[in-house]
Formats: structure tokens, sequence, C-alpha cells
């Protein structure tokens, strides 16, 4: 997992590889530091995520309301079944802006549909 900075006011957790039981409190603990940055936009990109267990959902939704909870934008960025399965099938992806890739994110002011 890494941070990035694309952009003044985004900051990116990038995450990688499986997200299972035993990963999921290192994505906790990350998203968490996310959270902490300054700024105003947050995203997860998990374009690179090959498995995303209950747990690591868990870990998403956490982050997702402490983020509207703060008035923050969450973006999660999301192009494989591995991922997108999950968010569909449960429930979740409503919760997030789901986008095809970190080009997608929307600057500053510019509503998240548009």
């Amino acid at each position: 997992m890494a941070f990035a900075t694309p952009r003044t006011g985004l900051t990116v957790l990038i995450v990688r590889g499986e997200v299972d039981t035993l990963t999921a409190p290192r994505l906790g603990t990350a998203l968490h530091d996310l959270l902490d940055t300054p700024g105003d936009d947050l995203a997860v990109d998990l374009a690179g995520v090959t498995f995303l267990a209950s747990s690591g959902l868990g870990a998403l939704i956490r982050t997702a309301r402490r983020a509207a909870d703060d008035d923050r934008r969450l973006f999660v960025v999301a192009t494989g079944r591995a991922v997108l399965r999950p968010l569909e099938v449960t429930g979740t992806a409503q919760l997030f802006t789901v986008l095809p890739g970190q080009n997608r994110i929307p600057g500053p002011g510019v509503p998240a549909g548009g």
C-alpha cells in the first residue's frame, strides 16, 4: 500500500494484491491514515486488488462513514470483478463514488457525477 497526491487537495491510497482477513487490519490502518491527511478529497485505488474479503469491505465502509461525517468526498477506483462484484452484491457500492481510473476523479468543486 502506498499514498499518492496526484493533485492539490487529493490523497490516494493505492492498494494491490489480496485484501483478506490477514491483510484487512493493515488496510484499516492505512485508511485511518488516509482520513487523517489534510485536504478535501480522498480516494482508494483498488484497481490492483485481486481479492476483496468481507473484512476489507468492512474497513471501506467504516472509512466511507467517517469521510461522510467529516464532509469529505471519498472515491473508489475499481476496475476488476474481484472488487466490483463484492461491492455490488453487498450493496456497498452506493456508499462510494466508484470510478474506472484515477484520471476520472473530479477536481475540487466539481460534482462527483459530472
